[in-house]
């Protein structure tokens, strides 16, 4: 199984366990008399077989992330860069967006608000490290389309 089927399978596992979870609280209590639309044990045990075929994926997964070796980086190396790439260009635009707010001045005795930093050098380093993150989110994908599950 390559990497990528796995990625897929767990996403598909996370949603399942999700609505299982939704399902067991919808049938969690009845009227006196009557019975659940669904059994809970059946519920349970349906629950409790995504559980373990997740945990077993993850495991083979992470194992895969951090075994897996590309140009003397890890999968995993290259995750963690990719997340901490996509929090700086969150922060640094969100940076941006602030500094270049102009405020307006009614009138010249009002204060003069100035950027404290120069918006296009950090627009072109903003500009430099999305293109980093779509490099590397490529990298990945195309290592999860080649690479055989551990």
């Amino acid at each position: 199984m390559k990497l990528a089927t796995a990625l897929s399978e767990r996403a598909d596992l996370q949603r399942r366990i999700s609505e299982l979870s939704v399902r067991l609280n919808n049938n969690a209590k009845v009227q006196e008399g009557e019975k659940p639309a669904e059994d809970p044990a059946a519920l349970l045990a349906e629950l409790d077989d995504c559980l373990k075929r997740l945990e077993d994926l993850i495991a083979r997964i992470n194992k895969t992330n951090n075994e897996t070796v590309d140009g003397g980086v890890t999968i995993a190396d290259l995750i963690a860069r990719r997340d901490c790439l996509k929090e700086r260009i969150c922060i640094m635009r969100a940076f941006l967006n602030e500094t270049s707010d102009r405020v307006n001045r009614y009138s010249k005795a009002e204060i003069k608000i100035l950027s404290t930093v120069s918006v296009p050098e950090l627009q072109k380093q903003v500009d430099a490290y999305a293109k980093e993150l779509r490099e590397t989110d490529e990298r990945i994908q195309g290592l999860n389309w080649t690479t055989e599950l551990i």
